[in-house]
């Protein structure tokens, strides 16, 4: 059957809107099996919250994605569906998302009576700290971080804007701003209250206090990377020992294809080249 040129033009767009759809059900199915094979080797279930650039974005627009309240209902089925003396592993990749539904998150793995591990191959800001501090052990890669959990009020930080509200004589202060303040010591005392409940768990109350407050209060920029070496020198229980299965797990959650990659290598690992032997030529 021939096809004429509006035909094919046809045909060349239902393959192009369908190409993607079905490289993410290859893709899928490819982590599906991952999953299920670091599920054998650690005898765990395997929870992943990965937060990366949608390829389907609005429009074919990349869309960034958070922790949201999806995301906590989703976790917490599969918590509810563990057998509560199977230990879990939740796989942490995110910039955090909204303190609601990673508090729900929190608790859930907190209550859980196996032992449950927060892996973290990348990185796990905000939010996402908020879920690692509730687990019994944190595994972090040598070069991932963690970060701050203080409050957010619209665009500004909490601890910001109580500081800015106390260097100002109380005459000059507008009354939009006082509500601001007052919400933001509301944030701050709420969420510190509740990083003193998760960690009380596992640390004595004094320590659980001052670590809570520290996470809390503004002392760090929000985008502040604690390292491992840090996280240990808070008295987080952390470990740097993360099984390779789960870094080749991430490497199944790639960003969207852009026209000129900003990092390029030759796959698989490089090893120190054989030393040649002397050659007798002069």
């Amino acid at each position: 059957m021939d096809l004429d040129i509006g035909q094919l033009f046809w045909v060349f767009i239902i393959v192009t809107m369908l190409q993607p759809l079905l490289q993410q059900r290859i893709q899928n199915a490819a982590r599906a099996r991952q999953i299920g094979r670091i599920e054998q080797e650690r005898g765990s279930r395997v929870i992943l919250l990965a937060h990366r650039q949608e390829t389907l974005g609005f429009l074919g627009f990349p869309m960034l994605r958070y922790i949201d309240v999806n995301d906590a209902e989703q976790v917490i089925r599969a918590i509810k569906l563990t057998d509560p003396a199977t230990p879990i592993d939740i796989v942490l990749h995110t910039p955090g998302g909204l303190v609601l539904a990673s508090l729900q998150i929190a608790r859930a793995i907190a209550r859980h009576p196996g032992k449950v591990t927060a892996i973290i191959p990348h990185y796990a800001m905000s939010g996402g700290t908020l879920i690692a501090l509730a687990a019994d052990e944190i595994v972090m890669s040598e070069h991932a971080v963690l970060g701050p959990v203080d409050p957010q009020i619209g665009q500004y930080p909490a601890a910001s804007i109580l500081r800015a509200v106390a260097r100002k004589p109380a005459g000059e202060v507008d009354d939009e701003t006082l509500i601001y303040a007052d919400q933001a010591e509301m944030a701050i005392r709420q969420l510190r209250g509740a990083l003193t409940e998760l960690l009380g768990e596992r640390c004595d109350a004094k320590t659980s206090e001052a670590l809570a407050a520290q996470l809390s209060e503004g002392r760090y920029t929000h985008d502040y990377a604690i390292t491992p070496t840090e996280a240990k020198a808070m008295g987080l229980n952390v470990s740097t020992d993360i099984p390779h299965s789960i870094l080749d797990l991430m490497a199944m959650y790639p960003h969207p294809v852009k026209r000129m990659p900003s990092v390029e290598y030759r796959p698989g690992p490089r090893r120190v080249p054989a030393s040649r032997p002397a050659s007798d030529d002069h």
